[in-house]
């Protein structure tokens, strides 16, 4: 298996998680923004205030997005595995 090989598996695998990850916490921060300005504006200061928002749309999102999820690191470790022969010799 040459560098580049190394490289391009690695960066497949990184790029995959970055864009999994980006799924489901750009939602909450986004209704953890609009909380706080939210609080900003009534001078509302409690902490417990943003957590549940930002609860509930993280569950949401991985409740939508599961399946596309679950396919996503299905199909890159479907093709890992059908690569590894190939790699190997």
């Amino acid at each position: 298996m040459s560098p580049e090989q190394s490289v391009a598996l690695i960066g497949g695998a990184v790029n995959l998680v970055v864009v999994m990850v980006s799924v489901l916490i750009v939602p909450g921060l986004i209704v953890g923004l609009v909380v706080s300005i939210f609080q900003a504006a009534t001078q509302i200061q409690e902490q417990t205030l943003s957590f549940l928002p930002r609860f509930i749309v993280t569950l949401l999102t991985l409740i939508f997005t599961g399946n596309w999820l679950l396919s996503q690191i299905t199909t890159l470790f479907a093709d890992l595995f059908q690569k590894i022969p190939g790699l190997i010799g």
